[in-house]
């Protein structure tokens, strides 16, 4: 029900979906599932794929054991494995005839604003040309993400910065039990959760598969953050043929529900925790773009207040310096003070390089 309704979807794809104990590529899964993927881009879904494997093909290629491998080969072979992991997706996806492009990133790249928002409009040009993004974490280079996480925490957070409306995390099994479904033949699956409790904290097992790295655990933290970003996460079972259309037809899976709209956690990302770097003071025409719901131009500026760098937070205030928004900057105060009052084609001209034309855009604003 939940993904009928969506028209953001984020799907995680563990390790153990891709290869088996006995270090085969399950190709065949991987083909069915494309054609899932197809079949969501055909309803005019948008859709990321946020994906492991990385080491786990690199192992496969260079025949080794990944449970024995230290830290720092692990980033090498991660280097090595993406290239494998990325030609698998070509290789499949070409049936399908989807156009795919990888992003790299750290779950630092997510949770630091400027990035988020960098990463944020990557995904949104992808979206327009009708690409799918495949969002694989930065294992080279991200040792802690190695050591400690999977890649349950970064895929809510790129459903949180994409403003998806669901996130599926395809596990081995059906969603959250109130037992470990692997050792108790009664344990009943949950189908949904509004409020993640100690109750349901409790049900959380930290089972480990030979590939993937989290458990439970990871996927209730997940759950956390999507139901503070206003996105409807499911827990189900990626072992099938066709796991997103057995969703969407028997919604056999633990759905945990949102506790806030997209909106409203927008502009808590917005604006919670940070103070304002400086402020704007504009014209009586951008106060009535803005109304309108447009983005911020280099035109309607008439000052500037405060020192600050891209992604920062500032305030927007009438010619009365009466606060109206408040919103993330594209560009340094220094560049906007050159550029103010001037139409967005003299940008380049006065900068010496090209830019984005918007000095808040739209999506980065809230009105106050």
């Amino acid at each position: 029900m939940y993904l009928k309704k969506s028209q953001i979807i984020v799907i995680k794809i563990g390790s153990s979906l891709l290869i088996d104990e006995n270090m085969i590529i399950r190709k065949k899964w991987l083909a069915e599932f494309s054609k899932d993927i197809r079949d969501l881009l055909k309803q005019n879904k948008k859709v990321i794929l946020v994906s492991s494997g990385a080491i786990a093909l690199g192992c496969k290629k260079l025949g080794l054991n990944m449970k024995k491998l230290k830290l720092d080969k692990s980033q090498a072979i991660a280097s090595i494995g993406q290239i494998e992991l990325m030609n698998l997706f070509k290789k499949v996806f070409s049936s399908t005839k989807i156009n795919f492009s990888q992003i790299l990133l750290t779950l630092e790249d997510t949770e630091q604003r400027r990035r988020a928002i960098n990463a944020k409009r990557t995904i949104n040009n992808l979206f327009q040309m009708n690409f799918v993004p495949i969002v694989n974490e930065n294992d080279s280079i991200a040792t802690s993400e190695i050591k400690y996480g999977d890649n349950d925490r970064l895929a809510s957070r790129v459903a949180q910065i994409s403003s998806a409306d669901s996130l599926v995390l395809l596990s081995d099994v059906d969603g959250l039990h109130d037992k470990n479904p692997k050792v108790f033949k009664n344990a009943k699956l949950i189908k949904e959760i509004k409020n993640i409790d100690s109750k349901i904290e409790k049900f959380a097992t930290r089972t480990v598969s030979n590939y993937g790295k989290g458990g439970m655990k990871t996927k209730i933290d997940a759950a956390k953050l999507c139901q503070l970003s206003g996105c409807s996460m499911a827990i189900a079972n990626g072992l099938h043929m066709r796991p997103i259309k057995k969703i969407m037809q028997k919604n056999n899976c633990t759905w945990f529900l949102p506790k806030v709209s997209k909106l409203d956690a927008r502009k808590k990302w917005i604006i919670s925790s940070i103070s304002p770097k400086g402020q704007l003071i504009i014209d009586k025409g951008a106060i009535t773009a803005l109304k309108k719901g447009k983005s911020l131009l280099a035109a309607g500026i008439i000052d500037v207040k405060g020192e600050f760098n891209k992604g920062d937070h500032v305030k927007i205030l009438n010619k009365n310096l009466r606060e109206y928004a408040r919103g993330l900057s594209s560009f340094t105060s220094s560049e906007i003070l050159k550029i103010k009052g001037k139409h967005s084609d003299k940008i380049e001209s006065l900068l010496g390089y090209i830019t984005k034309s918007e000095v808040v855009h739209k999506d980065d604003m809230v009105e106050v």
